[in-house]
């Protein structure tokens, strides 16, 4: 089957965007229509008045824009990250939930919720940023130890193992450390951690999101040509001029950090690394400079509807929103597999 070109597809894919975060913004437990969201945000941005309420603008601008703009740039980051790492390993079923790099930025985070501990001279937001990065990134250096096999080749299976079983280490440790030391409201406060929310997300965080999301678009694109050369194995990438290991390693060691960033302000959040490149791949193909784009944009506009069910399916109630991403996620994913069968079988 022919797929269409990348350039049109991003087009509708933005404007996808733009009408998703449009209905983001006017929904709530009070709903504002499109057309004022539209004269809220042209107002804000110099384009006239527009006889906007100030009930108008502090409802979508002040209480629902930031979450809206972090729900996009968390998408970004995280769909992002899951394509790279599925070609940095060749594997598919990568992504920085099964890897453990989540779980490992959770360590971090958790030890200075439950614990109060400060990282580095750091105390409050700042520790728990650094805690989530280390925590993230020595998940990271653990798994690729375990995965790494004779050669230093690394091998899909054993990566994805190894993921697995440094990710359930963590999930244990948090566990344990909520039980022996926690109390009702770090319990509380760690569930909502490890489940993922972007109700937290204040207007200050909003910024290190978003940008946090523009340099990981930049620097993942700035590496498509060298991620293509991938899908022909590391001895193949060496032949056309890759340095295989400094990629390797300042992609991974930058996944670690953008993953850290997120969990520090929304928690762990899964399966949006893995189901949205497979997704993208499908529609534009396995090139990256067509797909990483496809992406960066399906991430944002998925994360931002899985955030307005986690605020409007359930009156009076947010659900954590890698419940949401787990039930879109679940049966897209089983479809994706038995639609692989098929074409396998073909």
């Amino acid at each position: 089957m022919r797929r269409p070109a990348a350039a049109p597809v991003l087009v509708v894919g933005l404007l996808v965007l733009a009408a998703t975060m449009t209905y983001a913004l006017g929904r709530g437990s009070v709903d504002v229509p499109a057309d004022r969201v539209v004269a809220v945000v042209a107002r804000r941005l110099g384009l006239g008045e527009h006889g906007v309420t100030l009930a108008e603008d502090q409802i979508v601008w002040q209480l629902r824009m930031p979450r809206v703009l972090a729900a996009a740039a968390c998408g970004t980051v995280l769909a992002l990250v899951g394509a790279v790492l599925q070609s940095l390993t060749r594997n598919d079923l990568a992504d920085p939930y099964l890897l453990g790099i989540s779980g490992g930025a959770a360590v971090g985070a958790v030890s200075v919720i439950v614990l109060g501990i400060g990282v580095g001279g750091l105390v409050g937001s700042a520790a728990l940023a650094l805690a989530s990065f280390l925590g993230a990134l020595g998940a990271l250096v653990l798994v690729l130890l375990l995965a790494v096999g004779r050669g230093g080749t690394l091998d899909p299976t054993r990566t994805v193992l190894a993921g697995v079983a440094v990710g359930q280490a963590a999930a244990a440790y948090t566990s344990f450390l909520v039980m022996v030391h926690g109390d009702s409201h770090s319990a509380d406060r760690v569930m909502r951690w490890t489940l993922g929310s972007i109700a937290r997300v204040r207007t200050d965080d909003v910024a290190v999101l978003v940008g946090t999301a523009l340099v990981t678009v930049v620097v993942v694109l700035a590496c498509a040509g060298s991620l293509d050369a991938f899908a022909f194995g590391e001895t193949g990438a060496r032949s056309l001029g890759v340095d295989v290991t400094r990629l390797r390693w300042l992609l991974l060691a930058g996944s670690a950090l953008v993953v850290s960033v997120l969990v520090a302000h929304v928690g762990a959040i899964g399966f949006v690394g893995l189901v949205v490149p497979h997704v993208a791949r499908m529609v534009v193909g396995p090139g990256h400079r067509a797909l990483l784009p496809t992406t960066a944009v399906a991430g944002a506009v998925l994360l931002v509807w899985a955030d307005t069910g986690a605020r409007t399916l359930v009156d009076g109630t947010e659900i954590p929103i890698s419940v949401v991403t787990g039930i879109v996620g679940t049966p897209l994913f089983v479809w994706l597999l038995h639609r692989s069968r098929r074409r396998s079988m073909a």
